[in-house]
């Protein structure tokens, strides 16, 4: 978890589809910053609420893309890669999505011309794509949905639908002292005296007081009338947001606390963010485009397996990680643990070292002989190969033949190979890097595929497109 996430609580109104509304954001649970859009529908108000917002994304993002270090690079030589990254964090999954069309309406922005805006929003608009895309990687850390991030460690007594909901959620968790959980998240259920942590405003809020309140704006006469009928839209808005800023700070807390400690894996994951953060920003820099409408075949095949590999590569580590989950691999007889009854551990094959080793165990274990691939979770660069499976009287017994990870030397390096005695736990989780598909240029893209794709340029329609 990042030191200093950014806190980003979008409010739109019910019914209109992401018109910005109002956001909370911050770094600091003391110190929100309250956005507010007085008419969602008056473009210039609009025009106004992106460019503060893209102002407050570029003093957290453009320090992260400043600072480089040197990391190796492929080859021989060093690259200069982000030191940090950005974490962004929304209340729920409809908060992403809130993330993804607010970036798809503001990258395509002109900065010039008769709907000119400023420059720092369609900048914005690439940031927060670039974001809704990575929230996407199966492992990704820059854009997380708070209700996300708790469900993996917490159950409740509701479906996941209704998890999405932050106060219900967060109720389950750490009820008031006085309520059960369940009773917690049912008082939740009220909207008038929990506000829903959007981003869609709830209906009642939009009819009895909302709406009074913008028609007052619209009625305003004069600059002065103007102000105070924004100020109490304002103080509305900032009722609406105020719980759902506290809650997210306290999951945020809850995810901190030393009880949960991190994953092995969790500071690996982060590289791949680090990298992907450090292309962005170079491409950002040097590119006055922005990210297509749609992708093109070649790429959308070359992201798929992205996708693909990132998932692949979380389920292995999060097996590795978390016995528990290992323990599910278990009851589905891809995985098994079991004690070393036999070890051969200077066994040889010609030059090679095969240690032999024979694992005694009573799981359902449904692999077969001549199995590759299996792997120890404490020692992952050890391949190794069934050579038998023979069951007796609700037990199996394995002999696995071990390969690689055992040192160059005549002897297997101390550790890597089990004694009898030791308890092992081995399964088909990898992580292995998998060569991606030969595919073509984009320029080559076949005719199957709608040949090769135009450069997106955007247009003038873009730029007068809604908001939403």
């Amino acid at each position: 978890m990042s030191t200093e996430p950014l806190v980003f609580v979008p409010l739109s109104m019910a019914g209109e589809a992401h018109a910005p509304l109002a956001v909370m954001i911050g770094t600091r649970p003391d110190r929100p910053e309250l956005l507010t859009v007085a008419q969602p529908r008056n473009r210039d108000q609009q025009t106004a609420f992106a460019h503060k917002l893209a102002r407050i994304f570029a003093a957290y993002i453009t320090p992260r893309a400043n600072r480089r270090l040197p990391a190796p690079a492929r080859g021989s030589g060093l690259q200069y890669r982000c030191a940090d990254a950005p974490q962004v964090w929304v209340p729920n999954r409809a908060g992403l999505e809130f993330i993804r069309v607010l970036g798809r309406s503001t990258r395509f922005r002109a900065i010039t011309g008769e709907w000119a805006v400023p420059p720092n929003i369609p900048v914005m608009g690439k940031w927060l794509t670039f974001l809704a895309d990575r929230a996407e990687y199966a492992g990704s850390c820059m854009l997380l949905a708070a209700t996300d991030a708790l469900t993996m460690h917490w159950a409740t007594g509701q479906s996941p639908e209704e998890d999405q909901h932050l106060p219900a959620l967060l109720s389950w968790i750490a009820p008031p002292p006085d309520m059960t959980g369940r009773q917690a998240a049912r008082f939740c259920e009220d909207p008038l005296k929990v506000p829903p942590a959007g981003p869609s405003t709830d209906p009642s809020f939009d009819n009895g007081v909302l709406e009074g309140l913008l028609a007052g704006f619209q009625e305003a006469t004069g600059p002065a009338a103007s102000r105070i009928a924004e100020d109490k839209i304002r103080k509305e808005l900032q009722k609406q947001l105020v719980s759902t800023w506290e809650r997210m700070w306290q999951a945020i807390g809850l995810l901190q606390d030393p009880v949960l400690p991190a994953g092995a894996h969790v500071g690996v994951r982060w590289e791949p963010d680090r990298d992907a953060f450090t292309r962005t920003a170079e491409w950002i820099a040097s590119t006055p485009g922005a990210q297509p409408k749609r992708d093109s075949a070649v790429y959308a095949a070359r992201r798929l397996y992205w996708l693909e590999r990132a998932q692949q590569q979380y389920d292995a580590e999060r097996a590795f990680d978390d016995p528990m989950l290992m323990a599910e691999s278990r009851m589905t007889g891809e995985a098994f643990v079991g004690t070393v009854v036999t070890a051969w551990p200077d066994r040889r094959l010609g030059r090679s070292l095969r240690p032999l080793i024979t694992v005694a165990t009573t799981d359902a274990v449904s692999l077969t002989e001549g199995e590759t691939g299996l792997r120890r979770p404490d020692l992952l660069e050890q391949k190794t190969r069934i050579v038998s499976v023979t069951r007796e009287a609700g037990t199996a017994l394995i002999e696995l033949e071990l390969r690689e990870g055992m040192g160059s030397g005549r002897e297997p390096r101390p550790g890597t190979v089990p004694a009898v005695g030791d308890t092992v736990c081995y399964s088909l989780f990898n992580d292995d890097y998998r060569r991606a598909p030969t595919l073509p240029r984009k320029e080559d893209t076949p005719w199957t595929h709608g040949g090769p794709p135009e450069p997106y340029l955007p247009t003038q329609q873009d730029a007068q497109e809604p908001w939403s």
